[in-house]
Formats: C-alpha cells, sequence, structure tokens
C-alpha cells in the first residue's frame, strides 16, 4: 500500500522537508524489513511522525513509528524500555528496527481528553507520577536546563514582556534545581491513550531529566481553550497550578514558573509558525500565570 503522510505532519515538517519526501520509501523499507502486515496509516496523527498500524507475524497487533532524525527516535525507545511498560506504551523487542519504533498498540482513537476535565487531571496525574524514576546509567538524555537553554535562545531576541517574564522564571528555576528524574518531556492528555493491559498508557515522550514540575508546565494548561471561554478562566488557571502540584507534592511556584515559561516559549512558535489561533490563546493563558 502506499504511506502518503497526513498533512497534518506535512504542514508541521514542511513540503520540502528532504524526510518527507524519502518517507513512503522508508516505511514500505521497514514493513519489507521488519515483515510487518499493513492495516492503515492513522491520521491525522501526529505533528512529528508517522504512525502505521500494523500486525505481526504472529498476528500481535502493534504499531510502526517513524520519526525524523531530529526526534531522536533512539532515545525515545530508550525510555520506554527504560520505564519497561510501567505507566508508558512498550517499545517491541525486534531486531535490525534501526530509527523505526516497533510499539505495543493502543487505542489511538481515546485519550484522556475524552473524559471530564477533573477526571482526566486526577488520571494524569497517576500516570506522570509512574514516569518519574531515576534515569538510567550512562543515559544520553538532555537536561532540563539544556533543552530550555535552546528554546530561550528565541526568546531572548524579542523585546516583549512576557517573553522577559517567562526568560526570568526560566533562569531562576534552573539555577536551583536539584532534582534529576527521568521525564515525559512533553506530558499532556493528549498523550495518554486507552490500552488493554492497563486503563491508560503514556506515548510519545521527548525524554528529559530534570525536576518534576518541568513536567507538568505543559499539562497544566490543557483544555485552555475552555478556560479563555470562561469568566473565571484566569483564577480557574491558578487554582489548576495548585490542585496539581498539591496532588504530586510539587512546589506551585515552580510549576508556575515552568508553566509560564514552556506557554511562552509555545505560543511565540507557534505565532511564527502561522498557528495564529492557537498562538493567541497559549500567550493569553500565559499571561494568567
Amino acid at each position: 500500500m502506499g504511506f502518503e503522510a497526513p498533512q497534518r505532519l506535512v504542514r508541521a515538517l514542511g513540503e520540502s522537508d528532504a524526510w518527507i519526501g524519502r518517507l513512503a520509501g522508508i516505511a514500505e523499507e521497514a514493513v519489507e524489513r521488519l515483515g510487518l502486515r499493513v492495516e492503515r496509516v492513522l491520521a491525522p496523527g501526529g505533528r512529528s511522525s508517522l504512525i502505521v498500524l500494523v500486525r505481526l507475524t504472529d498476528d500481535t497487533p502493534a504499531a510502526l513509528k517513524l520519526a525524523p532524525p531530529s526526534a531522536f527516535p533512539a532515545l525515545e525507545r530508550a525510555a520506554l524500555e527504560h520505564w519497561d511498560g510501567w505507566g508508558a506504551l512498550r517499545s517491541l523487542p525486534v531486531s535490525g528496527a534501526g530509527d523505526a519504533l516497533l510499539l505495543e498498540r493502543l487505542h489511538p482513537e481515546v485519550s484522556l481528553r475524552s473524559l471530564p476535565e477533573a477526571k482526566a487531571l486526577l488520571e494524569a496525574a497517576g500516570i506522570v507520577r509512574r514516569l518519574w524514576v531515576e534515569p538510567p546509567p550512562g543515559h544520553g538524555f538532555e537536561t532540563v536546563a539544556e533543552r530550555t537553554a535552546r528554546q530561550a535562545s528565541a526568546l531572548r531576541e524579542m523585546d516583549d514582556p512576557l517573553a522577559a517574564a517567562a526568560l526570568e522564571a526560566r533562569d531562576r528555576l534552573v539555577s536551583d534545581s536539584a532534582e534529576t528524574f527521568l521525564l515525559h518531556g512533553s506530558f499532556r492528555q493528549g498523550k495518554v491513550l486507552a490500552a488493554d493491559r492497563t486503563p491508560w498508557l503514556a506515548v510519545g515522550p521527548e525524554p528529559v531529566v530534570g525536576e518534576r514540575a518541568y513536567d507538568l508546565g505543559r499539562l497544566v494548561r490543557d483544555r485552555a481553550e475552555d478556560l479563555i471561554a470562561s469568566a473565571a478562566g484566569a483564577s480557574a488557571a491558578r487554582r489548576r497550578v495548585n490542585r496539581l502540584a498539591n496532588s504530586l507534592e510539587v512546589d506551585p511556584e515552580r510549576l508556575r514558573g515552568w508553566g509560564l515559561f514552556r506557554a511562552v516559549e509555545s505560543g511565540m512558535r507557534a505565532m511564527g509558525a502561522g498557528r495564529v489561533r492557537e498562538g493567541e490563546a497559549t500567550l493569553e493563558f500565559a499571561s494568567w500565570l
């Protein structure tokens, strides 16, 4: 079958991206090399990878994930292998996979976003707590300080008070963080899917090592559009910060700081990519923190 990249992925990476141009051939080669039977390409899919629902030679359902080298698929595999199914989906042990990831099949159509907000946050807290473990010896994961230093470079070029506040928060937080947990790195409700061996499992990590509050910085702004539509959005956002911090024994001020930095960085990036509505909503949420 053909392996046409979903438009969401094409828009995110750009039609001229060299990897997108080679993706069909990469997918065909991986399927043949691993002896997989293809069911379908998952659409609309994500913005950073192609997911193909497949079956192994013994008819076990699985998912083939293909991501560009810039997404560091080897590090995602290393994190999944370290968690070994505890809170996250499993990376299936196959030889010769290369940069392809062969993953436990979940139910991609059902994420925590399908639940009422209070229930979704409760389930999310239970999952992310399981992921916070010591990193393996000799790991190659980025630290929070390293990742956010790269992200901060773009903000430092902006003459914007919100960007300045985000940079001040980031610099203060990295200067005195003493935690070194393995973190998901991109944790939010949409990254937790329904599963068979346990109700919910995390997917799509962008693993990083650092403090737990950083890992909640994206989760805290989930469903920001609902908060913006509410007359009490700002106070509700601050209450959410406190609830998450208390339930996971994280300093609420550190969570507020990372929530601010991550929202501003993400919002400015969205605006630069032409995703104006997303960017404006994210920056409005940031202004409440």
